[in-house]
């Protein structure tokens, strides 16, 4: 089977400002992949150019071994949690069944099948007595599980996470980490996070990235890889334990 995502050699720029350099990337079946790095380091135009929605200046990409343009309909992506969206009255059932949307088209009702899968995306997520609630009324943790489940309506072989953990109180988080250790039997998952007291503990793999990636297909980086990364001194993360260890920066 062809690896999921094959990134060689991808280098992307805005306005001639350097975004993303040389960057190479394998992701596997099954895979649970973290990106961690500081803000505006590029994480988000590297989903971007995974789904295809920005074309590299240099560089290949391949997502499950084709043109991202055409084999993006097998990833569920969940953007970066917006406060904003939370205003406008709708149910967690109709949040979950606008992951139809992508493939049937705005204007079709929705059928049998799409009810069927939006159940059992909910109840995959623990969710499923929450069908009728408003997406407002529900905690962080709760909102980012309904979110997954529309994500997960139509079946994908990969889910992109944005900042995932954004909005979701300590307590939930290891709930939250639990649910994605179990979706990793049946997808790929990368997800961008700043959470750098849980990652380790959770995923499989860590990459820094500023414009530059540093990985080495383990948990395991380097003290010089996180000081590019985040340039500035970085003591320790404290791999397989419940805690992170991270001086000042």
């Amino acid at each position: 089977m062809d690896n999921v995502i094959e990134l060689k050699d991808v280098w992307s720029s805005y306005e001639d400002v350097p975004v993303l350099e040389s960057v190479d990337l394998v992701v596997g079946d099954h895979d649970f992949l973290a990106i961690i790095g500081p803000n505006g380091g590029g994480k988000s135009t590297l989903l971007k150019i995974i789904l295809g929605l920005i074309k590299p200046d240099k560089g290949s990409v391949k997502l499950f071994g084709g043109d991202p343009r055409k084999t993006r309909k097998y990833v569920g992506y969940v953007p970066q949690y917006m406060s904003s969206n939370l205003d406008f009255p709708i149910s967690v059932w109709e949040v979950v069944l606008m992951g139809c949307i992508a493939h049937r088209g705005p204007f079709k009702r929705y059928n049998e099948n799409d009810k069927k899968a939006a159940q059992n995306a909910l109840k995959t997520v623990d969710m499923l007595e929450f069908k009728d609630r408003q997406i407002s009324e529900l905690s962080g943790g709760q909102r980012q599980r309904v979110f997954i489940a529309r994500s997960l309506i139509n079946n994908p072989k990969l889910l992109l996470l944005d900042e995932p953990s954004t909005g979701i109180d300590s307590k939930r988080q290891k709930e939250f980490y639990e649910l994605l250790n179990k979706l990793k039997k049946e997808v790929a998952i990368v997800m961008v996070t700043h959470d750098l007291s849980a990652v380790s503990v959770h995923v499989d793999k860590i990459a820094c990235l500023n414009r530059k990636l540093h990985y080495h297909n383990s948990k395991e980086l380097s003290p010089h890889d996180l000081e590019e990364s985040y340039l500035c001194p970085v003591d320790m993360i404290a791999h397989g334990v419940p805690h992170r260890v991270l001086e000042d920066h």
